[in-house]
């Protein structure tokens, strides 16, 4: 019936306006004129890495602004059929009212996931980095398992992948590996993945098949642009370079093109065999170092207002966040937000939203840590 929407319509326009307030487009509108005036000026492109930067900064802001108004005007749209269909008690509407109101809710969430990926980073590239687990080929076969997964959703999100350094397993699987993802607000996503990642199953390399328990450590960085103020002092930073070990095209183990900075004061490393040159590699290199060296910063300084808050809880990145069980059921589940799935292969062919926006959403609601 026509007359039971009332109320469905009177929440959806609170939502909208609710909403709009989140968003302050009038704001957002007059950073878009200046942004766009800037973008006019003769010099605008002389240095094209803050540029882009501009540009991308721009459309976010436009593509927020123009996907809240197309929502503002199918509402208007929708309660105006809705009103004449009520004038003439004409039923027959009804359903399509229904769809409209539902493709404006969905509509909603999803621009209420991208309202919560406002920090400061967010918009970033990220640098993923996992770890085999103790365990040997079983861990080093989980290690590469869970790559192919954020290689899957990297490849759906349309985010480019990179792959930095990696470093294969003694019979099977992958040791460690680091991937550049590229792509508007991939750290903002992938943040969420940090932590430890556990498998339970038979496994494929045990003769009597046994269940095995495996584990990955998953670590995410933005990717810290240049002109960010946080400098790194070379004359502390010892470069060696070495003979990379993987693929590589003709020149591998030719010529000494892998890269390794140590920052001595922190002992933080960070390694580079990937690329197809020296200089590359050393580029790729010093990306990684800079992130390393300003995560251990945010660190620092989250500990220490830990400490002035009266937060016991331990700040540490080896917390175990998510089973994924092959057996004796099928479970994948985030024991940070308890929401759970069934669909294992789905997972592991890179469907993983459902864990990252619930996360995105209980940490907006201070539900986690």
């Amino acid at each position: 019936m026509l007359e039971d929407l009332r109320v469905t319509i009177v929440d959806l326009k609170k939502k909208l306006d609710e909403m709009g307030a989140s968003l302050d487009v009038a704001h957002k509108k007059e950073k878009i004129a200046e942004l766009e005036y800037k973008m006019g000026e003769p010099a605008f492109w002389d240095d094209a890495q803050k540029a882009q930067k501009i540009s991308t900064e721009l459309n976010s802001l436009k593509d927020n602004v123009d996907r809240y108004e197309s929502m503002l005007s199918k509402y208007d749209d929708m309660e105006i059929l809705w009103q004449i269909s009520m004038e003439d008690k004409d039923e027959s509407v009804c359903s399509e009212v229904e769809n409209e109101i539902a493709a404006i809710n969905t509509q909603i969430e999803n621009l209420e996931l991208e309202i919560l990926l406002s920090g400061k980073y967010d918009s970033s590239n990220a640098i993923l980095t996992l770890h085999a687990g103790a365990g040997g080929t079983e861990a080093q076969d989980w290690t590469q398992m869970l790559l192919r997964m954020y290689g899957r959703w990297a490849e759906k999100r349309g985010f480019n992948v990179e792959t930095v350094d990696l470093l294969p397993g003694d019979e099977a699987g992958v040791k460690s590996v680091i991937l550049m993802i590229k792509g508007h607000n991939a750290y903002g996503y992938l943040k969420s993945e940090k932590g430890v990642h556990r498998l339970v199953r038979i496994s494929p390399f045990d003769a009597n098949a046994r269940r095995h328990t495996s584990f990955s450590a998953c670590d995410v960085m933005p990717e810290i642009d240049d002109d960010t103020e946080f400098d790194i002092n070379m004359a502390d930073v010892r470069v060696d370079t070495y003979r990379a070990s993987g693929a590589g095209g003709q020149h591998i183990n030719k010529t000494d093109s892998a890269v390794r900075m140590t920052h001595i004061p922190t002992g933080v490393v960070a390694q580079c065999q990937n690329q197809r040159s020296q200089l590359q590699n050393r580029e790729q290199c010093l990306k990684i170092l800079r992130a390393r060296l300003f995560e251990l910063e945010m660190q620092k300084k989250e500990a220490e207002l830990a400490k002035l808050e009266g937060d016991q809880q331990k700040i540490e990145w080896g917390s175990q966040i998510r089973s994924y069980v092959f057996h004796p059921y099928n479970l994948v589940k985030d024991h940070r937000t308890n929401v759970e799935t069934s669909d294992t292969q789905g997972v592991m062919d890179g469907n993983i939203d459902l864990f990252i926006e619930s996360y995105l959403k209980a940490k907006a609601n201070k539900q986690i840590s």
